[in-house]
């Protein structure tokens, strides 16, 4: 099972809507197949492993990090695949979610008569799957919030661009490339003018999320000239300015439309879900302390990421300026990426 979450996590991004499925086929006690789902319209991780396998799959376990699927997709249902396999026994992580099979790929195997357990490492399963789990039981992608700070907890250093150093900028480019979107606020667009793209690191960009209530955000921005256009969804606000709005679109990017949300400017959680339908799992927020604070008081944040710099006195705004209510932490971990500390933590 430690095998198939390995080879799963290896399409870290680059399934969804789907879950990442890892796949191995164990026979007489050695490996005979393996197999991981790649992409969304793909063959899924258990079909693939079972191809591998070939007749080697009849009578053997197959292992894999997920409850497979058993409705029509763009991909035919796998438990099908599975029984024609001829695999005797079945051993799943965890259930999938989806209420279009939530159990009926287990009970499937089971009239066909195939040995089924559920439950083998599934913290680590939901663990690895967490954005889709969380697209599917709460309608909306799994958030994990960054923030880079000094010690003092202010976002900005005087004469300094970066806060931090060339170990942590590399590790947000790692989570650019494994999540689906990138979200900021306007005033981080207006303030820093980000690209928003994975550099340093072998991946692929996200999508780029701007929240953007007034179509503020400028026609020479990077974020709009830099790679494909078609990739930024700029979300304004109903009664934006029509003029920017078309702007907006003429430069090629998506321009969808949210509620106002009084103090926030824009409601967040309506963009979430509207980021959810279009089949995203995970977002990475790197916006500043308006859209951090904002997130955290909508109660829209799954995870906490600071980047701690070695810097006292900074200045600019609290990263959390303006929370009203501590935030619970949990799972608290704490490693150094060069001279920065980063802490990363689930909120309870």
């Amino acid at each position: 099972m430690k095998r198939a979450l390995r080879l799963a996590a290896r399409a870290a991004g680059r399934t969804s809507p789907n879950p990442m499925v890892g796949a191995v086929v164990v026979k007489d006690g050695a490996v005979v197949g393996e197999g991981f789902h790649h992409r969304a319209g793909e063959a899924h991780g258990e079909v693939l492993a079972l191809e591998k396998a070939g007749d080697a799959a009849r009578g053997a376990t197959l292992y894999l990090n997920l409850e497979p699927c058993a409705h029509q997709g763009r991909t035919p249902p796998c438990v099908d695949r599975v029984v024609a396999a001829g695999v005797t026994r079945v051993v799943a992580a965890m259930r999938d979610p989806d209420p279009r099979v939530d159990g009926r790929g287990v009970r499937a195997l089971t009239s066909a008569g195939i040995d089924v357990e559920v439950g083998v490492l599934e913290a680590e399963a939901r663990r690895l799957n967490e954005g889709f789990v969380t697209r599917v039981e709460k309608g909306r992608p799994f958030v994990v919030l960054k923030l880079a700070t000094t010690i003092d907890g202010r976002v900005a250093a005087p004469g300094r661009r970066y806060l931090s150093g060339k170990a942590a900028l590399k590790e947000v480019h790692r989570m650019r490339d494994r999540a689906d979107a990138v979200m900021v606020g306007i005033g981080t667009v207006l303030a820093d003018d980000p690209e928003l793209t994975v550099r340093g690191v072998k991946g692929r960009d996200p999508l780029r999320v701007v929240l953007d209530a007034d179509a503020r955000t400028p026609p020479t921005s990077r974020i709009l000239r830099s790679g494909d256009p078609q990739r930024t969804i700029v979300f304004v606000a109903r009664d934006a300015d029509q003029r920017r709005t078309k702007r907006l679109r003429d430069g090629g990017v998506l321009v969808a439309t949210l509620p106002r949300s009084g103090r926030e400017g824009l409601d967040a959680a309506a963009g979430l879900r509207w980021l959810a339908e279009h089949g995203l799992n995970n977002v990475l927020s790197e916006g500043g302390p308006h859209v951090a604070t904002s997130l955290l008081r909508a109660k829209l944040v799954d995870r906490l990421v600071f980047l701690i710099a070695p810097v006292a006195g900074g200045n600019g705004p609290a990263a959390l300026d303006g929370l009203e209510a501590p935030v619970e932490l949990r799972s608290l971990r704490v490693r150094r990426l060069g001279p920065d500390t980063m802490i990363e933590a689930d909120v309870a």
